[in-house]
């Protein structure tokens, strides 16, 4: 990333503590599942776009536990107060279970109300395997600049994916 997360900001507002080793975020819950948040560069001439990753390290199913998606958010607006640019999500296909993950994401960006802040969209493309398929979000600043320019090319590089896919 450009700029360093402010980690001391984001325990602020955090529901876990989150501590930084080796440009990874980690936190670990109530119930000993822990986690790790990081974010790469996309390789894009045109736009500045980093893919985030969330990584449940610990394997287990994670019960319904509101603190995580309240400190996973926590991260991403620190992401966003240090790096004013645009995260990509691809949710894990381990275990067949990315439709199920794309839809926890979902709910938990509505949920956590940054809809007036942020655009946010999910698209559905086609695997690799057949019958497969994987979800791909974009969450990008309201004010970002080339915000309408990339919700265009992110609507055309899915569909011409799409369109290449069996």
């Amino acid at each position: 990333m450009k700029n360093r997360l402010d980690v001391n900001l984001i325990n602020l507002f955090s529901s876990y503590h989150v501590w930084e080793e080796s440009d990874r975020f980690f936190f670990e819950t109530d119930n000993g599942l822990k986690y790790f948040v990081d974010f790469s560069l996309e390789d894009n001439p045109k736009f500045v776009a980093y893919w985030f990753n969330l990584i449940n390290m610990s394997g287990a199913a994670s019960p319904n536990d509101t603190k995580i998606w309240q400190t996973v958010f926590c991260i991403i607006e620190g992401f966003f107060q240090a790096n004013p640019d645009i995260l990509l999500y691809m949710c894990s296909t381990d275990g067949g279970q990315q439709a199920q993950r794309a839809r926890l994401f979902s709910f938990w960006f509505n949920k956590a109300g940054q809809q007036e802040r942020y655009f946010f969209k999910t698209i559905e493309v086609k695997g690799e395997e057949l019958d497969s398929k994987e979800y791909v979000a974009v969450i990008i600043p309201r004010i970002h600049p080339q915000a309408q320019e990339f919700l265009k090319f992110f609507d055309e590089e899915t569909a011409m994916f799409n369109a290449m896919k069996p």
